[in-house]
């Protein structure tokens, strides 16, 4: 059901945590399945220093949510703000049909911590 990449970041997750003082944070969840996702940004001259997550959810939703952070880690806002939540699950080399709509919100919150963070800047 799963690829060996999903249960690799399921069982091993990357930067899992909280920053304490957070220049962006983002939270979505689909209340449907319950999954919630949090992401944490550290962000220096527009690049994402550091990224931390906190999910509730199944296996998929706390995949995703490692992967996004895997990939956005070093980018700008604006090639973050790229990332798309079908490109985290290609990278997964793909996931459930039946958990594509709900379990990945990881470029969702994302965004909405880059959205955060530039509000803040204003």
């Amino acid at each position: 059901m799963y690829s060996e990449k999903v249960m690799d970041h399921f069982e091993n997750p990357r930067n899992v945590g909280e920053i304490a003082d957070a220049d962006g944070v983002g939270l979505v969840g689909n209340p449907t399945c319950g999954d919630i996702m949090k992401i944490y940004l550290k962000i220096d001259n527009d690049v994402i220093t550091d990224i931390k997550f906190k999910t509730f959810g199944c296996g998929a939703a706390i995949a995703t949510s490692s992967m996004v952070t895997e990939m956005a880690k070093g980018k700008t806002l604006d090639e973050a703000l790229r990332l798309s939540n079908q490109s985290v699950a290609e990278a997964l080399d793909g996931l459930p049909p039946q958990k594509m709509h709900c379990s990945n919100l990881a470029a969702d919150a994302l965004h909405a911590a880059i959205d955060n963070y530039r509000e803040k800047q204003k």
